[in-house]
């Protein structure tokens, strides 16, 4: 018995060896283009990235005129700017569902996403800033017997 408790103190006191970390490998397609998708309220995102010049097509518009408001073309661009790689990379998306808010978070989804495939490296940067999370917050919806998800009827009196 004294043998048993003495092999298992010594077992406690033995160093343990780190598990081998995770090495994640580039997904990319035939044409060389890393895929994801993105998803944001009711909007769903297609994204493909690819190497070149910064171009970023959104239906097959340009990102300028599809998401006309500042605020939606700086959300789409926040990957690239955490990652530093303004300008170095073509973005191809197909957005469908939900409102332009929407749908520019489902493609900043998709991209940031797309970029943790294409360069494994990244994927840490994203992770922190809360890109490759999908932000689950959708509208909550109508109950019966109330005039929306929560609001009550006017109340009368008489």
């Amino acid at each position: 018995m004294a043998t048993e408790l003495s092999s298992f103190a010594e077992l406690k006191k033995a160093p343990v060896a780190p598990a081998p970390a995770l090495v994640r490998e580039k997904e990319i397609d035939a044409q060389g283009r890393a895929y994801a998708t993105g998803r944001r309220k009711n909007a769903v995102a297609r994204v493909w990235v690819k190497p070149g010049t910064g171009k970023i097509t959104i239906n097959g518009r340009d990102q300028k005129i599809y998401f006309a408001r500042p605020t939606q073309q700086m959300v789409i661009q926040q990957p690239f700017d955490v990652s530093q790689r303004g300008g170095q990379f073509d973005v191809i998306a197909t957005v469908s569902g939900g409102g332009l808010s929407g749908q520019a978070g489902a493609v900043r989804h998709g991209i940031a996403q797309a970029l943790a495939k294409f360069e494994p490296d990244l994927r840490g940067a994203m992770k922190t800033n809360g890109f490759l999370t999908r932000d689950s917050r959708v509208v909550e919806r109508k109950k019966y017997g109330r005039a929306g998800a929560r609001r009550r009827f006017q109340f009368s009196k008489r």
